[in-house]
């Protein structure tokens, strides 16, 4: 799915009945008039939450989780106002475009709802996080309800799936099928070098950054080992000259059919399907895909043909034996985070898609 397409919809003929057996909701839609339509979406959606939080638990965790995307952001902020670029870290803001307010706002994700204090009798949390959940009440993709009389926040699950549900299948199947599948080791970050075979200094995208070995030398490690590589979002930058090197041809249409545990792209991809999942993804995971995506980032860089030590890195010589044993290394413990984080992803999506969607479809979502 392109970095810049939208979810696409859902049409109601791909809408089902829950399944005989399953537990039914006991959700009552608010009827106060103050309520916006949206109020009784959720109750009609059949969805009931696993875990419901008072108004100050979650305040609390969304001024935490604000205060950990601020640590990782930071500098990069600092870095932005001052002009100055970075070559392993602008990666992570400019390839995949989302800003750091974007990632601050915390969600709960699908399967927890948030007490709403003073929106009826018998809320249990008083006035402590009341104004979060008046902002969090007030968000996109969210409704209020009831259960046994208690006034609740939580996802709006029928107007998100209706908006992003096509999406959301398509990255639930792209998630699953990756997981059931070996990941593949010893590519050895070779695509940064088929990004750069036989260009020009000028033609170089991190102008400012040297290379390790000479321009001939780095050809050499090109035309010295076979490139395998199946992420199509890595292989569309190769050099037209080193496009025919590679074994593999991994196009948009295939992504599903392509991707394997052990892609560094594919790893870091996970903060994107994260973000993209919005409301429906718990943010601690969403924070936990940035974090692999940044490490990810940092060998990719290190392993390049690119010098980052001016930057405070190491070099990952993959060209010699140390240097590729050290990558697989290091490919191989991010492959079982990715994985990790994978199962969460297919967690949070359960409640949020649960059965009452068609399998997604061959193609791709709509634009």
């Amino acid at each position: 799915m392109p970095d810049n397409a939208s979810f696409g919809t859902v049409r109601p003929s791909s809408l089902r009945q829950p399944h005989p057996g399953a537990r039914r909701p006991r959700l009552v839609p608010m009827s106060t008039a103050a309520h916006s339509p949206a109020d009784s979406g959720l109750a009609e959606s059949g969805l009931r939450p696993l875990t419901v939080l008072t108004a100050a638990e979650a305040a609390s965790r969304a001024a935490a989780h604000a205060a950990a995307v601020r640590e990782r952001t930071a500098a990069h902020l600092e870095r932005r106002a001052r002009g100055e670029k970075h070559p392993v870290e602008d990666f992570l803001f400019t390839y995949y475009p989302f800003t750091p307010g974007q990632m601050a706002a915390w969600h709960p994700g699908a399967g927890t709802a948030v007490e709403a204090p003073g929106a009826a009798e018998g809320a249990t949390s008083g006035a402590d996080g009341a104004a979060f959940v008046a902002e969090l009440a007030a968000r996109k993709w969210y409704a209020r309800y009831t259960e046994s009389g208690l006034p609740l926040i939580a996802m709006d699950r029928e107007t998100w799936c209706a908006a992003r549900g096509s999406g959301a299948l398509f990255i639930r199947d792209l998630l699953a099928r990756t997981l059931g599948r070996e990941g593949t080791f010893g590519c050895f970050g070779l695509h940064e070098w088929a990004m750069v075979y036989r260009q020009t200094d000028e033609e170089h995208r991190h102008a400012q950054v040297p290379f390790r070995l000479s321009r001939e030398e780095t050809d050499a490690v090109v035309e010295g080992h076979r490139i395998r590589c199946s992420h199509f979002d890595a292989f569309r930058f190769f050099t037209p000259e080193a496009k025919p090197r590679n074994e593999l041809s991994p196009a948009r249409e295939t992504m599903r059919e392509m991707e394997q545990p052990g892609c560094l792209h594919g790893g870091m991809d996970l903060y994107k399907w994260a973000m993209k999942l919005g409301p429906a993804v718990p943010s601690a995971v969403t924070l936990a895909a940035f974090d692999l995506a940044r490490d990810i980032r940092t060998l990719d860089m290190e392993a390049s043909p690119y010098d980052v030590r001016g930057w405070g890195y190491g070099a990952v010589a993959i060209e010699t034996p140390e240097g590729k044993a050290e990558y697989v290394r290091r490919q191989r413990a991010f492959a079982a985070r990715g994985n990790d984080i994978r199962r969460d992803l297919l967690a949070a999506l359960e409640p949020a898609l649960g059965s009452a969607l068609e399998p997604a479809p061959d193609g791709l979502p709509a634009r």
